[in-house]
């Protein structure tokens, strides 16, 4: 996954922990490398938890998790069914190519 805002691939760290930065941004789950941190207020762009105002949230299975507070927000599609619902069909397709072929 690139940085959202420069484009920039993210490469392994060496060694430690990696420099770059994950967050939310419009419901989607997105990095931010090291220099986007140092150039732009980054931190602003972020979505914030419904409940606490946190920016320390996670996505994953078409939900919002905020990590401060344990609130989970599910994200709806514009025609109303859950977003993990296309995640559902491709992991039944994955499954079947496995299986079946």
């Amino acid at each position: 996954m690139p940085c959202y805002r420069c484009g920039a691939r993210q490469t392994d760290p060496g060694k430690g922990p990696s420099p770059w930065k994950r967050g939310v941004v419009a419901d989607e789950q997105v990095l931010i490398c090291p220099d986007c941190q140092s150039t732009h207020d980054w931190v602003a762009d972020l979505d914030r938890c419904e409940s606490c105002g946190s920016t320390m949230l996670l996505r994953a299975l078409g939900e919002t998790r905020c990590r401060e507070c344990s609130f989970t927000k599910q994200t709806l599609r514009a025609s109303g069914e859950h977003a993990d619902a296309g995640l559902a069909d491709d992991v039944a397709a994955a499954l079947r190519r496995r299986f079946d072929g």
